[in-house]
């Protein structure tokens, strides 16, 4: 079919390129993993282009915590600013494109805010690279460049995560109108998480082929303003979502802490909110755990200083943790930046979490 798209050679020769339908959607799929930039960073985001880090293809989603994978996303990539991104890719000739394709991505994002710790997508991102046969900091520091460093690249993920700062990316050789009505209002509805949908069409010639991406559903949106949490808006929320066991817990600890001097940090955040007592010695602040609106106590390893960089050290720390009557914390999380553990459960034993 002609299209009307022509391609000049060097020595002064016209091609005329037909558009033509990919072989398959794994196609697709194999040219974006290729090729990030065929998700049109550029349109995206004219005065700051987004890049793409691919994370992996075929990345399991589950449906609880610590629950076995129900779903599988085609393509996740963080860009620039550690912004998840999640790419299901179908081609138009796939009827599931018009509505499935769509419960599906909601599926995808709804759980993945909720049980997807960054822990997982720096595993997911280590086994890419090891299939690449790259080392995965030196990929990441040249793709961030002198912006930051590896550690603060995955923090700032996982804060995007709990905010729901997340981008949906519906990828096709041509999007349905049906889809597009629907990407847009999304578009509008969804804060701070964006929809968009990328028509990729593909014209060929006489040896030559040309990809061109086009960006659909884009919205001028206002900012949402980022909330900061408080003690009465925090134990609100808590009392809501967590009920009065959770509830007596953190109040246990935010006393406790106020009580011994420490230094309260509330959290901004448009979805979740959390509290860390905060140990100031000698000008320097040091972390140690912090207690979410979701019900959820961190000991925050990623931000503590030696001797807790070494997995020795963070194994000898949740010993001690957890000989505390009433708490109990994965032993196979330590080498996580965050290991986690249910508030409810811990009243009378949740201040000496801090003590230790």
């Amino acid at each position: 079919m002609a299209s009307g798209m022509f391609l000049i050679q060097n020595d002064g020769s016209l091609i005329e390129m037909e558009e033509q339908a990919y072989p398959s959607e794994d196609h697709l799929q194999k040219l974006l993993a290729t090729y990030p930039n065929l998700l049109a960073g550029n349109q995206i985001d004219e005065t700051n282009p987004r890049r793409w880090l691919l994370i992996s293809r075929e990345v399991g989603l589950p449906s609880e915590e610590k629950g076995f994978d129900r779903w599988s996303v085609d393509h996740l990539f963080l860009d620039q600013d550690a912004i998840p991104t999640l790419v299901e890719v179908k081609r138009s000739s796939d009827t599931r494109i018009r509505r499935e394709v769509l419960g599906q991505m909601l599926d995808y994002a709804a759980n993945a805010v909720v049980y997807w710790p960054v822990e997982a997508i720096q595993a997911k991102f280590e086994e890419t690279c090891s299939t690449q046969k790259v080392d995965p900091d030196e990929k990441l520091r040249r793709f961030i460049d002198v912006s930051g460093s590896p550690e603060d690249f995955w923090k700032k993920a996982q804060k995007n995560l709990y905010d729901g700062r997340i981008r949906m990316l519906f990828v096709a050789d041509e999007i349905p109108a049906e889809l597009r009505r629907i990407v847009e209002f999304l578009n509008v509805q969804m804060n701070p998480g964006e929809v968009l949908a990328i028509e990729i069409k593909q014209f060929v010639g006489t040896n030559v082929k040309t990809l061109v991406p086009r960006i659909i559903g884009q919205i001028e949106k206002e900012p949402r303003e980022i909330k900061t949490w408080d003690e009465k808006s925090f134990f609100n929320f808590l009392e809501e979502n967590s009920g009065s066991n959770g509830t007596e817990v953190a109040r246990e600890i935010l006393n406790w802490a106020k009580d011994n001097g420490l230094r309260i940090d509330w959290g901004r955040g448009i979805r979740r909110g959390m509290f860390q007592p905060l140990v100031e010695n000698e000008g320097h602040i040091h972390h140690t755990i912090s207690i979410w609106t979701h019900g959820k106590i961190q000991i925050e390893f990623v931000y503590m200083e030696p001797p807790f960089d070494a997995e020795e050290k963070r194994q000898e720390l949740m010993d001690r943790l957890n000989k505390i009557q009433g708490v109990s914390i994965p032993l196979s999380q330590t080498a996580a930046a965050h290991p986690a553990a249910e508030l409810r459960g811990m009243q009378g034993a949740a201040a000496r979490l801090i003590e230790i």
